[in-house]
């Protein structure tokens, strides 16, 4: 008798080691279990992965049609009722600090690269400003519910902690695919 196999739980664009997680990333890694694109899990079967989390990954997808085809693909390899986490730089927080007063062309600068990308290679570029929004929207055409802002996925240490001056600048989200 074979024993089930336990259900996936996919880190996409992960570096950190975890059991019970399998790391996804679109560079190869000491810690990365399968390459690939976060647009593309055609490695994972319909409904094979019970959890998914992407971290400062779909801000580097274009709009038009990578970040719907990524939440489609996402939404496909999920089981009914699979969660979705996502963390993303929270383009209205940081449209908001960029132009605060009392911050000097250092802090300005920082802010510009954290919406741009850092560009320390070829995959290091944004190409998508998400607010809340905006990914509800994106999450709800590629049909996920139950569809809400956390605070925080405590998962990973990670970008989705990330805070400027005290204030965090992640999008925390968590979707859900339906039950049918």
């Amino acid at each position: 008798m074979q024993m089930p196999k336990a259900p996936i739980r996919l880190h996409i664009g992960g570096e950190e080691a975890k059991t019970g997680w399998t790391i996804l990333n679109i560079q190869n890694g000491p810690n990365v279990d399968a390459v690939g694109d976060c647009s593309d899990l055609s490695q994972f079967a319909d409904g094979s992965v019970a959890e998914i989390y992407a971290s400062h990954v779909f801000e580097h997808v274009g709009y038009l049609d990578d970040l719907p085809k990524a939440l489609l693909e996402c939404r496909r390899v999920l089981s009914p009722g699979g969660k979705l986490g996502i963390s993303v730089p929270d383009f209205e927080t940081l449209c908001r600090l960029f132009i605060h007063p009392q911050l000097n062309a250092e802090q300005r600068f920082t802010i510009m690269r954290i919406t741009f990308g850092g560009q320390t290679d070829a995959h290091d570029f944004h190409k998508v400003g998400l607010t809340m929004e905006f990914l509800e929207d994106y999450l709800k055409v590629a049909g996920f519910c139950d569809i809400e802002r956390i605070e925080t996925h405590d998962l990973f240490e990670d970008s989705s902690t990330l805070k400027l001056g005290g204030v965090s600048i992640n999008l925390n989200v968590v979707a859900r695919k339906p039950l049918d």
